[in-house]
């Protein structure tokens, strides 16, 4: 089933509603991607300023992918842009 995400409460509502129908208890998902009780617990109650790339180890391990609906319009400078490769600005050291 697809679900429409909108805010981080609604990606965590979802990963808590499929790890409690998994019946997996919170102290074993955080043993098992090895982070903290507590991040789990604030991933799952939509803390705003949960880290991306954590949260999206507890979806590899639940089972869950996300997708982004990317307008047509914006195709070519995705291509453009996966083309470069993923760098960040270069700092200007000494400026």
């Amino acid at each position: 089933m697809q679900l429409q995400i909108s805010s981080v409460a609604d990606l965590g509502l979802a990963m808590r509603a499929v790890r409690q129908s998994s019946r997996i208890r919170l102290d074993d998902l955080a043993g098992t991607v090895k982070l903290s009780k507590q991040f789990v617990q604030d991933a799952e109650y939509g803390k705003p300023t949960v880290q991306m790339g954590l949260v999206f180890k507890l979806l590899e391990e639940l089972g869950l992918t996300l997708e982004v609906n990317l307008p047509e319009s914006s195709l070519g400078k995705l291509l453009e842009l996966q083309a470069k490769g993923l760098r960040r600005p270069q700092s200007r050291q000494g400026r």
